[in-house]
């Protein structure tokens, strides 16, 4: 991928942003002694005697810890961390089945960033302040002729509510591209199996068409509770073959999508099956992959508050330690994870 990097003016932005993230964080919650901090940093503890005078606390240890972590990854990943801020325009808003809205749109003043990653996410800053933090959404696709991108949004709370009673017209304040994406370099006989469940189902569209257009085979499991919450099944059409599954079988097969003709049959020729929805789903699904030996990516709905790797709340265990689903996901082969 080609991120858009702007220099390294970004970068320290984030750093900075990281930086009052997480102090007032501590400050908010206890977890650091301000004035003690602030010693150690201005007189050090290089000369003989200061830990004696001025010993810092675990918690000023920690909090030093946390800030060499940031610029750790600033120069682990020196081009990860450049983003856009645009404010987009919704040129078109569709209401579906069971609260989810469609979203389409274009960027008020220039282009797209080039390069963004089926699987990758942004945040949106809620209108009238809905929610302090702003909200994770996947990206839906992303048309680059048309300079429009798009989102499948589901209203659960008062930041969802809010986005989604913007009408065609209003403007949204957006980050973006943020996380990591799906793999799409395959054999060109190769099979991608996708799996989806509910709204996390969002980010496979664009996903499907990146791998149609590379002239790959792909199958596509859609899974649901109901056939009202099949929001978006036909838009997979042009694409891909759908296999359908409910619970209550009130369309495609009855059952979970672990029991679908394609999990039953296809896997054999499978390249590597392709996920995202609720955790159990994922679960499931990596539990048959793991036991037919075949590569499996899913993508983790953690709660993210912040997008950037600094409030720490969507931290997720893997064989690597803690690691934030936001930055270093959210998509991950469940190789990687302890499940």
């Amino acid at each position: 991928m080609q991120y858009n990097n702007r220099a390294g003016a970004e970068n320290y932005k984030d750093i900075k942003l990281c930086f009052i993230i997480r102090i007032m964080l501590n400050v908010r919650y206890r977890a650091i002694n301000i004035p003690r901090f602030l010693r150690f940093l201005g007189r050090g503890y290089l000369r003989r005697g200061s830990f004696r005078t001025c010993p810092p606390s675990f918690y000023d240890i920690w909090r030093i810890s946390l800030f060499l972590r940031t610029f750790a990854d600033i120069i682990r990943y020196p081009n990860k961390m450049a983003k856009v801020h645009q404010s987009l325009k919704i040129t078109a808003k569709k209401a579906l089945n069971a609260g989810y809205y469609l979203l389409r749109l274009r960027p008020v003043d220039g282009v797209l960033p080039a390069g963004i990653q089926p699987g990758q996410f942004v945040e949106i800053k809620t209108p009238e302040n809905a929610s302090l933090l702003r909200r994770p959404i996947s990206i839906h696709f992303v048309d680059y002729r048309l300079n429009e991108l798009s989102l499948l949004v589901r209203a659960v709370g008062a930041g969802t509510e809010a986005i989604c009673a913007v009408n065609e017209g209003g403007v949204l304040d957006l980050v973006l591209p943020l996380g990591n994406g799906f793999t799409c370099d395959f054999d060109k006989e190769s099979t991608v199996v996708l799996v989806g469940g509910g709204v996390g189902v969002a980010p496979l569209l664009y996903q499907a068409a990146v791998l149609a257009g590379k002239g790959l085979k792909i199958k596509m499991v859609y899974g649901a509770r109901t056939s009202g919450e099949l929001v978006v099944a036909d838009a997979f059409e042009p694409y891909c073959d759908v296999e359908i599954t409910t619970d209550d079988g009130s369309a495609g097969l009855r059952g979970r999508v672990t029991d679908s003709l394609t999990f039953r049959e296809g896997l054999r020729e499978a390249a590597m099956v392709q996920c995202c929805g609720p955790a159990p789903m994922m679960k499931a699904v990596a539990a048959v992959c793991r036991e037919a030996g075949i590569p499996c990516e899913v993508s983790l709905e953690n709660m993210m508050a912040c997008g950037l790797g600094a409030c720490l709340c969507c931290v997720e265990k893997t064989v690597k330690g803690n690691v934030c689903v936001c930055t270093d996901g959210p998509v991950f082969n469940i190789k990687e994870l302890i499940w």
